[in-house]
């Protein structure tokens, strides 16, 4: 027996199985979708994101919500082409860039901003985080590219987490080429175990609830 059937033997006896026998029949999914008010889930939201460094504000209107960015802004910032965006009127904001279609145009854009302004398909109270589906109008540069991500979302897409998401969404690459689960500013610590923020994406994420709906 060479070293490989070897090992493969004591795997198989570790199981308590017989070679050539079929392994057993995969579980049912198991999805639970807690049962959470609105109130639960924004409070949920909140408290998650905010563990990790991020920051969470409520708005009515997307007038509001307009507002809000105006005042977080002090620097350029890129939008993407969200209609949720297009509806607050983010887009005309001073020093804000949007409608780039252009790849290398986009990829300048976010690499000159301080801000990056999204929208989000979802977002997730149990995780704090952000669900965005690439697409010509949520590009994942302007999430990704610049040290501030600021995420315009309805309340009326905020999920449980993520067994609600894929109980709406049970096969996402059917629809999209990625699906960017974003939660809280980027981290490592793989230099001498030392947390460090905005590495390998935005150093802080603010996110911006509105009350009104978007059709």
């Amino acid at each position: 027996m060479n070293g490989r059937d070897a090992l493969l033997a004591e795997v198989r006896q570790a199981l308590g199985r017989q070679k050539g026998q079929a392994p057993p029949p995969p579980p049912p999914p198991r999805i639970v979708i807690p049962e959470l008010s609105l109130p639960q889930r924004l409070a949920l939201f909140r408290s998650r994101l905010e563990e990790l460094g991020g920051k969470v504000l409520e708005v009515p209107t997307l007038a509001a919500a307009r507002q809000a960015v105006a005042e977080l802004l002090d620097g350029p910032a890129v939008a993407s082409n969200s209609l949720v965006l297009a509806k607050a009127g983010i887009p005309s904001l001073p020093r804000v860039v949007s409608g780039l279609r252009d790849a290398a145009a986009l990829r300048e854009a976010c690499r000159n901003a301080a801000y990056g302004i999204t929208s989000a398909d979802f977002a997730l109270a149990e995780t704090g985080t952000l669900v965005l589906m690439a697409s010509a109008q949520e590009d994942r540069l302007v999430s990704l590219l610049p040290p501030v991500h600021i995420a315009v979302v309805p309340v009326s897409r905020l999920l449980s987490g993520l067994d609600e998401l894929y109980n709406r969404k049970a096969k996402p690459a059917e629809e999209t080429s990625a699906m960017i689960l974003i939660t809280g500013p980027s981290r490592s610590a793989d230099i001498e175990m030392i947390l460090v923020r905005g590495v390998h994406g935005p150093r802080l994420v603010q996110v911006i609830f509105v009350d009104e709906d978007v059709e």
